[in-house]
């Protein structure tokens, strides 16, 4: 018995030891936590503070690209991801289905909304074993327009999420200098990252790049926010806003007049720019062929923005700089007479100049009559003999032929002047053999028009940032040097002005009612793959290099068309003074430039209307020639299109937006900036298919609409409608 209790006792002291060793560890481990906030070597205070911290993505916006006048011509706008929800488990009430439940009828009527067949979205919508399914592109950048009529159905299980897309709302315009975007859908910030891929969005993506924010709180085990919790919050920075030095109206002239030529003569290629000689701004630059910077369609066709990286024989639109070092050297007589028709280089007879006439040449002309023909001869003869090789060559290094412009614009290159032998050095006083680029004709030209100056060519012309609206970056406009003086240069133009009224001028085409012109022609031929040049009337490049008003130039232009179908070789020049013609004669128009001799369209600028009267602004309006388009049947003004202060050609449209719901109207026969009026000024997203004239529009004229909407507007060209034949003449051209 004394054994057993002794026994007891043993074990009650050692069970009590085990209890008390446990207890004092346990105390141990709960001070050295409490003074160390560590358990494990983790940090307990941050791992309370990571399991209750929220972390919320506060969005950021990619800079915009806008004009001159800050009309936008790259944009972010908002867009929406279509998915399915396949699994059942997502829905508690039978009533009320949060999964597709009726695969067959969601595929049909989804089918009439997103670029996708009927039979691959049922093949989506019954795929076994997931919980969600997308529709690939066809299911991105939903409309918010679509997204509203897919919801309007109340297709069980289908959802959106929201996204933001790269928005170009002029389509095809400048899209070679403008670039484009390729976004990459961001599965942590679930929204697209965008990157420039090419032109402007591509070489300023440091400036246009947004940085989205972030807003860290104290959030309960639900995830709402805890009461007295302290926010940190670290604010998204929007990309900076790029102004660029295009002209959105002269830009859509510009387009138009290609598409225009596009449709009837079906070139090869098609180049043009418009510069302001006085600073060297790009005020429209474009090509065919191009593409649609938000579907790509047509890049396929061509990366390249030729007006910079692309050289070639530019023809005789390269005489205008011999004759102004010529006249710079006064070696220039324009009433010195020489035999046409064809020219021995140093009198060798493997190294022979023809005139553009199989080298018959008129006989015995003036000088004056050679440029005013385009004689081949004689601007040989005026390098060979009267300015020198030697001479003739420093010209062509002081107006900038022998490098880069140095364009805010990326894959710039140079030309390639040929100038080693004797024939090389003369033919590149008529543009053949030696290789430039379209950009360097402007920069050159820029000297005649800008009495001497010559100006760098640039389309950036600010980046600012839209918050602060401080400038990041300015252009200012650049001399690069003076290679004639400006006695010269009025003697070039006045010269040149010849060759558009002389009896005997290339240039009768490029005639503008009301302005007098200065300008060359050019008729390049295009070298054959094996050696030569290729045969036939259409395998040249018709370019016509011209600034007006004649005695002081506000604009330049320069436009080449590569191998147009014309049946003969005199009608290559049509195509060029289409375009020519049509957008120097309504720039001049809209920028209210005073003619040279006759009347032209008056032009108002535009008063302030809004808060008054919308019968009384009517009314002063059409008295002074314009069309107005009244949006809403309020009865005060409550926006403009134009705004005050415009100057406005009479004829164009005013667009006034009243107090009351806006409304759309018919734009049957409307023009694309006449629908950028109306879309501005109530706020809706325009999108236009096609070029030309309104023929189709998505809302309905007269429908109540919000800023929320798309407005879609099918284009065609009047050749498109009726189909109209060019006009054949027999002028002959160099």
């Amino acid at each position: 018995m004394q054994n057993k209790q002794k026994n007891i006792s043993t074990g009650a002291v050692f069970l009590f030891f085990i209890f008390g060793l446990l207890f004092f560890i346990l105390a141990g481990r709960f001070l050295y936590i409490q003074v160390t906030e560590e358990a494990g070597g983790t940090a307990l205070g941050r791992k309370l503070e990571t399991k209750y911290l929220r972390e919320d993505i506060l969005e950021a916006h990619r800079g915009s690209i806008v004009d001159r006048n800050g009309e936008a011509i790259a944009e972010d706008t908002v867009s929406y991801k279509l998915t399915a929800i396949l699994d059942p488990s997502v829905t508690s009430s039978l009533k009320h289905p949060k999964h597709v439940t009726d695969p067959k009828k969601t595929a049909e009527e989804l089918a009439q909304y997103i670029n996708m067949d009927e039979e691959d979205i049922y093949k989506r919508l019954t795929k076994k074993g997931v919980f969600q399914v997308e529709f690939g592109t066809a299911g991105k950048d939903i409309s918010h327009q679509t997204k509203s009529k897919i919801d309007a159905l109340k297709l069980p299980g289908i959802m959106f999420q929201r996204d933001s897309k790269r928005f170009y709302p002029n389509g095809v315009f400048a899209s070679h200098v403008i670039g484009f975007v390729e976004g990459k859908y961001n599965e942590e910030t679930k929204k697209t990252d965008y990157t420039g891929k090419m032109g402007l969005e591509k070489t300023m993506d440091k400036y246009l790049r947004e940085t989205d924010g972030i807003m860290k709180y104290d959030s309960d085990r639900w995830g709402f926010l805890l009461p007295n919790s302290k926010e940190q919050i670290k604010a998204p920075k929007d990309g900076d806003t790029v102004e660029v030095t295009l002209d959105s109206k002269i830009q859509t002239f510009l387009e138009d007049s290609l598409n225009t030529v596009q449709q009837q003569y079906h070139p090869e290629k098609m180049v043009a720019v418009v510069a302001d000689p006085k600073t060297g701004e790009i005020l429209a630059m474009s090509q065919r062929p191009s593409f649609h910077p938000t579907t790509r369609e047509g890049i396929e066709d061509g990366w390249q923005n030729l007006a910079v990286s692309d050289s070639y024989e530019p023809g005789s639109t390269m005489k205008t700089f011999t004759l102004a070092a010529a006249v710079q050297e006064n070696v220039f007589d324009p009433n010195a007479t020489y035999k046409s028709g064809t020219y021995y280089v140093n009198n060798n007879k493997a190294s022979k100049v023809p005139d553009h006439n199989a080298g018959q040449g008129w006989g015995t002309i003036s000088y004056l009559e050679g440029l005013q023909r385009s004689s081949n001869v004689a601007f040989a003869k005026i390098a060979m003999e009267q300015l020198g090789p030697e001479r003739y060559r420093t010209y062509l290094t002081k107006f900038g032929f022998d490098k880069p412009t140095g364009i805010d614009l990326p894959n710039e290159v140079s030309g390639k002047i040929l100038f080693k032998w004797p024939i090389e050095k003369a033919t590149t006083a008529f543009g053949q053999g030696t290789a430039i680029t379209p950009i360097q004709q402007i920069q050159a030209a820029t000297a005649v028009a800008n009495n001497g100056k010559m100006m760098r060519p640039y389309v950036i012309k600010d980046v600012i940032d839209p918050a602060t609206k401080k400038v990041v970056k300015k252009t200012e406009p650049t001399v690069v040097s003076e290679p004639i003086s400006a006695e010269t240069a009025k003697k070039v133009r006045d010269y040149l002005g010849t060759v558009i009224t002389a009896e005997n001028g290339t240039g009768h085409r490029y005639k503008i009612q009301g302005y007098d012109v200065a300008g060359k022609t050019g008729t390049a031929q295009m070298p054959a793959p094996a050696g030569g040049y290729l045969t036939g009337s259409s395998n040249y490049i018709f370019s016509f290099l011209g600034m007006a008003p004649k005695n002081d130039p506000e604009l330049l232009m320069y436009v080449a068309v590569q191998q147009p179908k014309v049946e003969n070789y005199a009608d290559g020049s049509i195509p060029v003074s289409m375009i020519f013609d049509t957008v120097m004669g309504n720039s001049l128009q809209y920028l209210n430039i005073q003619p040279s001799n006759k009347a032209v369209k008056k032009s108002y600028v535009i008063n302030d209307y809004e808060g008054q009267s919308v019968s009384d602004a009517a009314e002063e309006l059409k008295a002074q020639g314009y069309q107005v388009s009244i949006l809403g049947k309020g009865t005060q003004v409550a926006a403009q299109d134009p705004k005050a202060g415009t100057k406005l050609l009479a004829g164009e449209r005013v667009v006034l937006l009243t107090n009351g719901k806006p409304t759309v109207p018919d734009m049957k026969g409307w023009s694309l900036r006449d629908a950028m009026k109306v879309a501005k000024v109530i706020g809706i997203k325009l999108q236009p298919v096609g070029s030309g004239y309104v023929v189709k529009q998505s809302i309905q004229p007269g429908t109540t609409v919000s800023s929320k909407q798309y407005l879609i507007i099918q284009m065609k060209t009047p050749e498109d409608m009726h189909k109209v034949e060019p006009e054949k003449t027999g002028e002959v051209h160099d």
